[in-house]
């Protein structure tokens, strides 16, 4: 089958900063999918049905043409090559290092200490989860600004939309939950502004698949 007539569903959580990275990538794809929800604050990933679609009990899922794919990044990569366009990973080599490092920063440095069952365990006192995301969302982007300092142009390797403005602009979204003032980082604040008159960012973004 050609990649326009295989059946996609993915399962996905609307707050999701990991659900939101592949929604987008769907959108500049041009992939329409068939959107299950998991509430995660329900312990709906915990249920056997989602347990046997993720080892972790984590959204994103994608299932695609008979395959089951997890892990936003690796799906990211995966979509990537399976409609090469447009890319999100640049054709040059020393480009797509940086927008795999700037992916990085957020996927393994950043978001992960944001997850639900971590913050759990820090504290079941709002403030304190609020204070914990805060000092972690700021240290992350504090990071991405600098490498992006030296890669930006319109986005943050060059002036088309990447892999890396895919984890910029939902972990933008949680510094905004938690009072990050995008001011302190001024290529990801323009990177962020711009980023949201795009339809993809639009028509991704969790207000849309809000319960």
């Amino acid at each position: 089958m050609k990649p326009e007539q295989d059946e996609v569903t993915l399962y996905h959580y609307w707050r999701s900063s990991s659900s939101w990275r592949v929604r987008c990538a769907l959108e500049f794809k041009k992939i329409q999918a068939r959107m299950i929800a998991v509430d995660l604050l329900n312990g709906e990933n915990e249920a056997p049905d989602h347990a046997k679609r993720h080892p972790m009990g984590y959204v994103p899922v994608l299932d695609i043409a008979g395959h089951r794919l997890v892990q936003s990044v690796a799906i990211l990569e995966f979509l990537d090559e399976y409609i090469p366009s447009p890319s999100l990973y640049p054709g040059n080599i020393y480009d797509r290092a940086q927008v795999r490092a700037l992916v990085e920063i957020i996927n393994a440095d950043t978001q992960p200490i944001q997850n639900l069952d971590v913050m759990e365990r820090h504290s079941s006192d709002p403030e304190e989860k609020k204070k914990w995301n805060h000092y972690f969302i700021h240290r992350g982007l504090k990071a991405f600004e600098k490498l992006c300092s030296t890669s930006a142009g319109k986005f943050s390797v060059g002036d088309h939309v990447c892999a890396s403005d895919l984890l910029l602009i939902p972990q933008c979204y949680n510094a905004l939950r938690f009072e990050v003032d995008l001011k302190d980082f001024p290529h990801i604040s323009k990177i962020h502004s711009l980023c949201m008159t795009l339809l993809e960012f639009k028509n991704s973004s969790p207000e849309r698949f809000q319960p």
